[in-house]
This record gives C-alpha cells, sequence and structure tokens, in this order.
C-alpha cells in the first residue's frame, strides 16, 4: 500500500498547522488531491524562504497528487499585511508582469508538467483585474466576518500603527483565489509558509461557507536559525533562487557553513536525502558533521540550479578551502598593486560598502596573501607584489583577486 503523503512530511518536519487533520489525512491516503501554493511576485526572482512550500509541494506531486502554483500578479497590486510593519511599496503592473514572467521559470524547476497529475501554473490577475467590485461585495461580503479577519494574525502589528482599506482586502482576495480554484480546478487544499496561516484558513474556511463544501487549508514550517530567526540572510540581502542575484557557488557557501544544530533540519526540508542516511549523516556533532554540511550545500544548488552548477560550487569550495587555487572563485578587476585594499574589497564585492570594508579590516578580520590586513590605509602592493592574489574575508570567503 502507498504510503501517505501525510506522514512523509510530517517526518520531515515540513507540517506545522492544519485544520480537520483526521479528513485531510483520509483524503491524501485515498484519491489523487488537486492543491495550490501562492506566490506574490513582489521582486523578481523567489528567495530560500520560498523553498520549503516548493518542496513540499513537489513531495505531494511524488506521491501522485495534482499541484497548482498559483502567482499572484493580481494580490500583488495589493501587497500582503502579514508580518509587515509598514504598507508595501507600490508597484506599476507592469513591473508586477515583468516578475511574474521571471518567477515562472524557477517554479517549473520544482515540479513535472507532465504525466496525470502534471503542474499547473496560473495568475490571479487573470481573474482579480476583472472584478467588479459591487458584484463582490453583493455575491460574497456576506461570507466575510469583519470580526472574525481582524482577529487573524496577520493584522495584528499593521492594526497597531494602522492598517489601511487597501491592505485589509488582501485576505478577501486570497478566499477569492482559493474559491476560483476550487470551481476551475477541483481544488480542495492551500498549502503555504506559516506566516500566511491567516490567509490561508480563511480561504478554505471562504470555500465552506460559499459552496458548502470540504476544503483544507496546511502551512509548512518556516526555515528558521536555532535561536528562531529567519535563516537565508546574507550580507547581501535575501538568498535568492535566481544565479544572477545569488550565485550557485554562494548559495553552496552559504549551506556549508549553517550551524551544526540547523544541518540535520535543513537536510529533511530542503533536499530529498533518505531520513535513514540524514541520520546517519548528523549522528556525530564533531568534524563529521561538515560531511553532512558539504552534502546539503551541494543538494540544495543541485535543486535550485541543476547537477552541473553543484559540482562547479563543490569543486571551486574545495579548491578555495582545501588547498589549490585554480577552480576557486576568480574576479578580474581594472586595478593595480597599488590600489587600496578597501576598493579592491568593495570592487570584489565582498562588502556592500567602504564602511563594511573598514570595520573588517579594524577586526583583523581580512587577509591578502595569507597576510592580515592591519591598516584601513592599506594597498595591495604592501602585501603582496603579484597581480594574483587570494582574498580573505572572515573565515568563510576566500577570492581569488586578478589585477589587470
Amino acid at each position: 500500500m502507498k504510503e501517505n503523503v501525510f506522514d512523509i512530511l510530517d517526518r520531515r518536519g515540513f507540517i506545522k498547522q492544519t485544520v480537520f487533520k483526521d479528513d485531510l489525512y483520509q483524503l491524501l491516503g485515498t484519491q489523487s488531491v488537486t492543491f495550490y501554493c501562492g506566490f506574490d511576485p513582489t521582486a523578481d526572482s523567489l528567495h530560500i524562504g520560498h523553498f520549503i512550500p516548493l518542496m513540499a509541494a513537489s513531495i505531494m506531486q511524488k506521491a501522485g497528487h495534482k499541484p497548482i502554483l498559483l502567482v499572484g500578479g493580481g494580490t500583488a497590486m495589493i501587497g500582503d499585511p502579514s508580518n509587515r510593519n509598514d504598507m508595501r511599496q507600490m508597484m506599476t503592473r507592469e513591473t508586477i508582469e515583468s516578475y511574474v514572467e521571471k518567477i515562472k521559470p524557477q517554479l517549473a524547476r520544482f515540479l513535472s508538467f507532465e504525466g496525470d497529475n502534471a503542474a499547473t501554473i496560473v495568475n490571479n490577475a487573470d481573474w482579480l483585474c476583472k472584478l467588479n467590485y459591487i458584484e463582490f461585495l453583493r455575491d460574497y461580503g456576506a461570507y466575510l466576518s469583519v470580526n472574525k479577519m481582524l482577529t487573524a494574525d496577520c493584522f495584528k502589528t499593521r492594526l497597531e500603527k494602522g492598517l489601511s482599506f487597501l491592505e485589509f482586502n488582501y485576505m478577501p482576495m486570497q478566499a477569492y483565489d482559493f474559491l476560483r480554484l476550487y470551481e476551475d480546478y477541483g481544488c480542495v487544499l492551500e498549502i503555504g509558509g506559516n506566516d500566511q496561516w491567516s490567509n490561508i484558513l480563511a480561504g478554505a474556511d471562504f470555500i465552506r461557507r460559499v459552496a458548502r463544501k470540504d476544503a483544507y487549508a496546511l502551512t509548512c514550517t518556516l526555515l528558521e536559525t536555532k535561536d528562531g530567526k529567519k535563516m537565508g540572510k546574507t550580507q547581501k540581502g535575501a538568498l535568492w533562487l535566481s544565479a544572477e542575484k545569488t550565485t550557485p557557488y554562494e548559495m553552496y557557501q552559504y549551506f556549508r557553513n549553517v550551524d551544526d544544530e540547523e544541518v540535520e533540519n535543513c537536510l529533511k526540508l530542503l533536499t530529498y536525502v533518505d531520513l535513514d542516511e540524514i541520520k546517519e549523516l548528523c549522528a556525530h556533532r564533531d568534524e563529521r558533521i561538515n560531511n553532512a554540511k558539504k552534502r546539503l550545500a551541494y543538494e540544495v544548488v543541485k535543486l535550485i540550479h541543476g547537477e552541473e552548477h553543484a559540482l562547479s560550487a563543490q569543486s571551486q569550495a574545495q579548491a578555495a578551502f582545501e588547498g589549490g587555487a585554480s577552480e576557486m572563485p576568480t574576479v578580474q578587476l581594472d586595478a593595480n598593486p597599488d590600489s587600496p585594499i578597501i576598493d579592491i574589497m568593495v570592487a570584489a564585492k565582498v562588502c556592500a560598502s567602504k564602511g563594511e570594508a573598514r570595520r573588517l579590516i579594524e577586526g583583523g578580520g581580512v587577509k591578502v596573501a595569507d597576510k592580515k590586513v592591519e591598516s584601513v590605509y592599506g594597498k595591495v602592493s604592501d602585501y603582496t607584489t603579484e597581480s594574483e592574489f587570494v582574498l580573505c574575508k572572515g573565515k568563510k570567503t576566500r577570492l581569488k583577486v586578478v589585477l589587470k
């Protein structure tokens, strides 16, 4: 008998909250379920925070269920107030449409668009931008409780500082998305990150009120550090799925250097590695945990960018940190040996600003050709006469610099 996907997701740590659990469990174990997961195009790339619901969707599809990936071209025009201290910056329709087109190929990397349970990508702008407001209020307004909406977690922070009527409409629009997908595709389950719990629950409740049919909500755990902070933040900002915004090597290095306590959880949530193998990889909290980190980094890059990029990032990391510079990440700069090291660091993009570079040097965290940089006024020629050298920032960043 085929294993229930609910059990698979639960063992890997995906499931955070759900409603009507027993009914949903039985449904997932007895038939192919059409479900959806939504992504608002608030940037020209998805980031690592989107990875977990995408992995959950992929696991569900492999178990025989049918995914719908909804790109929020319509809801992005309103802006989700969840976990926000201020209102989102409004974007033009043209910007949103350009983001939608860039995000679609990223979604397609995780799912199959062939077979009986082929994935489907939809854009809620197709129906939300055509809604007649008066008709919407007359048809559905009576099913939306203002009192209940105001108790939702996604509104609490915004209520303290001022919730606009624009943002207040986000939850009804997302609920309507679920209803449309139920009517058009037979979709009965929405999944997403746990920060979307209020919105997802509102959609399932909306279908039960309007259509008087069963609908379900399921949220996935968020990718967090041991102290409860969101993972995926780097000195450059978010850890993006776009190779142009976060290179495969940068992605590899991020996961190669996660804390020991986070490796097992990341392997369960971000890879397809078997649980028994994960247990074996993470059995020891000494230097052997580095093998688990390397495996994690390789598998994540392979999923996002493909095996070729994963192997290349792996080779570059080995060259940079385990000897040999031939395959080390390299940058060519239009500079000379008399160039200030601070300028070199900014030009090589190991620092976002000269101020950051100064602080790193003052803290003793910068080396040129294996020599610690002692002065913020130092030049390359103070440490090496070569036009090629290795620039180190802390313990995690090693870069071969070629001056030309």
